[in-house]
């Protein structure tokens, strides 16, 4: 039976990709988008990565949002009706909440009607994540940071994963003080809670749905956004549509010069969203992505590296066929890292510093640049990108660069000559082509110092578990940034965020998470950037990860896409997106 339905699929899917990859009929207000791998699910608590981030924001909100068009990134409300209120210590905010905004009409409110959203509904939401039962990746973010948050988290691990623990009650530092105001308290201030406010991981939920749906709270997502979920084929397409009772999203009406001549004002202070149907097509090759988007099936498209030449010219302009096609060739750098982490549980890897630092010099970080990002990158040679705070041009990482003799002597020194005694390693990645050739060519890099490596390719969501239980020993990763400060860079190897949280290398060094404590209350500023430097020669020198790329980002989009700006911060933020549908018929000839 097994075997009869691996087959079935196997063929459904071939009839799929043929068919998706002929012209279709030109649909009505539709927005066709891409996802490069299959979702989790929709709880915010488990909104670890890029794709689920995507598809969560259409359906959730938190109390902030970023503003689309400004630059630098900044903040405005969305369900709160201002800014906090912050106290002159920086401990105390207050927080004045939009009335009449509802939640989606579901099955888990009585009458099927959705509810408006109180303050106690943000208690609950944080609480529910704060629960260490919720296994979440996102408790890096509250750690420490809410009065008596951390004491409801421990007194949760006394309970059984059957037992109700009380979401809805005030902490210490959660208190609403009426329907509509929140108050939350810190520990000690932090600079960039607000950001913190805008995550995926800070939006609001109903009780009422976690409570309904239970185990299956993921599959059902209730929330405030722009639309609601209507149709999920896992692994091949997901569909929101226009939620009727979202009513409080207005297109900004500031924006840069730039953005005035490129008409991104052109719809200044009309309601939100403008868009009835967004479709999201799951494409892990990129092959059949690019072929979708050139046929006119797809908005928006990534630019595969096989297929980069062919498109793009020397002069990083777009090829003359193409623009007459009215495709855009959309250029923005990246807040993102590249790297390549080592798993510290691992007895051998964790404990041999000349080891990794072998390991790292045997990289060639040059030739990945060039056979898979097409000069669209950059050597990394810290945890932090270009365009924040604390970046240093001018740093040299020791142990990043190809160096291959250097590499065998460090390999020599840890007690491993030309790679004898060691064992062959396991690297974790994704199970589509690009992964698998970067990971060849990997292990053809370590092959040269006498290092065997084992490829093990999985799904996206078994490679986030596997970093979640720490069941790998070497992974390439990426992470983008979540807001704009290095902390949100610097806190991916702070010791006890090691996973489930997001330090996967399970790295701990106590002069380095005793300096990432001190720039958490820190404002920009010459203290705070003598720590972040000290940070860096620290894992530089004990090399926990192996530092790669910060990217460019390169996209293609066609021209009847209206008000698209590419936001690095919060990606694909389709509410503020217009299709012209008479241009779009036009230009495919329907």
């Amino acid at each position: 039976m097994m075997r009869l339905t691996a087959v079935l699929f196997f063929w459904c899917s071939i009839l799929s990709f043929i068919s998706c990859s002929l012209k279709q009929p030109v649909p009505g207000n539709v927005y066709r988008g891409v996802l490069a791998d299959r979702i989790k699910g929709f709880d915010p608590s488990q909104c670890s990565d890029l794709y689920s981030h995507i598809c969560q924001k259409q359906v959730y909100e938190p109390l902030y949002e970023y503003k689309y068009l400004a630059r630098p990134y900044d903040i405005q409300p969305c369900l709160a009706e201002s800014l906090p209120r912050i106290s002159a210590d920086g401990l105390e905010y207050t927080i004045h909440l939009r009335k009449g905004i509802f939640f989606s009409d579901d099955l888990c409110f009585p009458s099927g009607k959705g509810r408006e959203v109180v303050a106690r509904d943000f208690i609950y939401s944080i609480k529910r994540l704060a629960d260490v039962r919720t296994r979440t990746t996102g408790w890096w973010l509250f750690e420490d940071k809410i009065a008596g948050l951390n004491e409801f988290r421990f007194s949760t691990r006394q309970l059984k994963t059957s037992d109700t623990a009380d979401y809805l009650s005030d902490v210490a530092g959660l208190a609403a003080t009426s329907d509509s105001t929140l108050v939350i308290i810190l520990t000690k201030p932090c600079p960039y809670f607000k950001y913190i406010l805008t995550m995926s991981y800070a939006a609001v939920i109903p009780h009422e749905a976690v409570e309904y749906y239970a185990d299956e709270f993921l599959n059902h997502p209730v929330g405030t956004g722009p639309y609601i979920l209507k149709e999920w084929r896992r692994g091949l397409r997901l569909v929101f549509e226009k939620n009727p009772k979202y009513v409080h999203g207005l297109y900004p009406v500031e924006g840069g010069a730039d953005d005035s001549a490129a008409g991104l004002l052109n719809d200044a202070g009309k309601p939100l969203p403008f868009i009835d149907r967004l479709e999201y097509y799951t494409f892990t090759e990129t092959q059949p992505m690019i072929l979708n988007f050139l046929r006119g099936n797809l908005e928006r498209s990534g630019i595969p590296k096989d297929n980069y030449n062919n498109l793009i010219n020397p002069d990083k302009t777009l090829r003359e066929e193409y623009t007459d096609q009215g495709i855009q060739f959309i250029r923005a750098e990246d807040l993102d890292l590249t790297y390549t982490t080592f798993n510290f549980k691992d007895t051998l890897l964790g404990s041999r510093r000349k080891l990794r630092q072998a390991i790292s010099l045997a990289v060639d970080v040059d030739k990945i640049i060039d056979l898979f990002y097409n000069g669209r990158a950059i050597r990394a040679q810290g945890p932090i990108p270009p365009g924040l705070f604390g970046y240093d041009a001018t740093f040299r990482n020791p142990y990043q660069g190809r160096d291959v003799e250097r590499a065998k002597r460090s390999l020599a020194e840890a007690g491993f000559p030309g790679g004898r005694g060691l064992p062959e390693f396991e690297y974790l990645t994704q199970a589509n082509t690009t992964s698998r050739q970067m990971a060849e060519k990997f292990t053809a890099d370590m092959a040269e110092i006498g290092i065997r490596i084992k490829i093990i390719g999985v799904t996206w969501p078994e490679f986030l578990e596997r970093l979640k239980t720490s069941k790998f020993q070497i992974a390439g990763l990426a992470w983008m940034a979540d807001y704009p400060d290095p902390e949100n860079f610097l806190q991916l190897l702070y010791g006890p965020n090691e996973a489930p949280g997001e330090n996967a290398a399970n790295y701990k060094n106590a002069e380095y998470d005793s300096l990432y404590r001190k720039i958490t209350v820190l404002t920009d500023g010459a203290d705070r950037l003598a720590c972040i430097k000290r940070m860096q020669a620290i894992v530089a020198e004990d090399c926990p990860w192996i530092f790669d790329t910060h990217r460019v980002s390169e996209s293609l989009c066609y021209s009847w896409l209206k008000n698209y700006k590419p936001h690095i911060v919060s990606p694909e933020q389709v509410k503020y997106f217009r299709i012209d549908t008479d241009q779009r018929k036009r230009m495919l000839g329907q």
